[in-house]
């Protein structure tokens, strides 16, 4: 009974990170959003609006995530997987798709636009959970998991890379290996892997100029600063500014149209210049203990494969948050890759959710 209530109250807990995120995310988006969208489109309410049309699907694709039962789930995951990389391939068909800032990463159908590489991250996550599940106490050998694996992670880094988004390819690659050490996959399988990754991450950025430029603007902006360099500069302009305290929460110099993207990639920079060094703090406290719970309630977890799929979405979820900090930061270049739960984005949101709403439904099962 104990084990029970306490796996619940996690969860619990874990909600209450993703509110907290959640409606940090909206204050913020109006925040650094207002200026543009009332230029742009003659309200400053306009992301905001939109925003919480995100959250109000989130939440029903919360609820309904959370009451489907766990084993259609794993039947229907591999069909759900296809599915949604089926649909993220129709991104590259230009009368279906809209193009924005170089990517085809949205489907337009309808006068309505989504992402559905978002629900390739769930799906993907989800198959692989699924497969290494299958693989329980059985030999890892080349033919029955090494090769599936690559085929698996091919098929998804392939369709990412063609839209182009090499930020979600990297971020969902480097989940699916983690995974597989945390099974027990053959270091030495591992090793290669890693290796072979390694070497197509560089072919891939030295034969794409704009990603070769990329990586020298991350090691110097300075040397283009009103170019390749601007966004990142004036990212560390706002954060810098912020100080211990910030301006003051809607006081941002930088979301006068000097940070490019304030509300999406960089919303993390307007947060820290607006609440200065201590509300940066409590934003990456936040992810650590949503990384903290979420590792605890899948060790409670009864099944395999519940237990996986748990993981790689905390995983998931924790890594695309540390990547968005360090690109923020200049540690890393950019990546087109938001803050989850807090970055405007519905498609994202919608997706963050479904995610917990499956965590809640696997504790759930586990409860009972």
């Amino acid at each position: 009974m104990f084990y029970r209530s306490g796996t619940k109250n996690d969860f619990t807990t874990l909600l209450g990170i993703v509110g907290t995120l959640v409606v940090i995310g909206l204050l913020f988006i109006y925040s650094s959003s207002s200026i543009y969208a009332a230029q742009r489109f003659n309200s400053a309410h306009y992301f905001l609006k939109r925003q919480l049309i995100g959250v109000l699907l989130g939440f029903v694709g919360f609820f309904i995530a959370r009451k489907v039962s766990q084993e259609f789930l794993y039947v229907w995951t591999p069909a759900f997987f296809f599915g949604s990389w089926f649909l993220t391939c129709l991104t590259l068909i230009p009368q279906l798709s809209s193009r924005i800032h170089g990517s085809s990463r949205w489907l337009s159908i309808a006068g309505f636009s989504f992402q559905p590489s978002e629900l390739l991250k769930i799906a993907f996550i989800m198959y692989l959970a699924r497969f290494l599940s299958k693989r329980k106490d059985k030999p890892f050998t080349f033919i029955a998991a090494y090769l599936p694996f690559l085929i698996l992670t091919g098929l998804v880094a392939a369709i990412l890379l063609a839209q182009p988004d090499f930020g979600l390819a990297v971020t969902l690659i480097a989940t699916a290996v983690a995974l597989l050490f945390i099974t027990g996959f053959p270091l030495l399988h591992l090793t290669i892997v890693a290796g072979i990754l390694i070497t197509l991450a560089g072919a891939l950025i030295y034969s794409q100029p704009y990603r070769l430029k990329r990586i020298l603007i991350f090691l110097d902006p300075w040397k283009d600063p009103q170019g390749a360099g601007f966004q990142i500069i004036q990212s560390l302009i706002a954060i810098g500014s912020g100080s211990w305290w910030g301006s003051g929460i809607s006081h941002s110099k930088q979301k006068f149209f000097y940070l490019p993207m304030q509300h999406t990639d960089f919303i993390f920079s307007i947060i820290a210049e607006e609440t200065g060094f201590i509300g940066s703090t409590v934003i990456v406290i936040l992810f650590l203990l949503l990384a903290y719970y979420g590792m605890k309630i899948a060790c409670q977890l009864k099944s395999t494969f519940a237990t996986l799929t748990t993981l790689g979405f905390t995983i998931l979820i924790t890594l695309q948050g540390i990547i968005n900090f360090c690109v923020a930061t200049g540690l890393l270049p950019t990546k087109g890759i938001g803050l989850p739960f807090i970055s405007y984005g519905n498609s994202s949101l919608i997706c963050f959710l479904c995610m917990i709403g499956i965590i809640g439904n696997f504790v759930e099962k586990t409860t009972q």
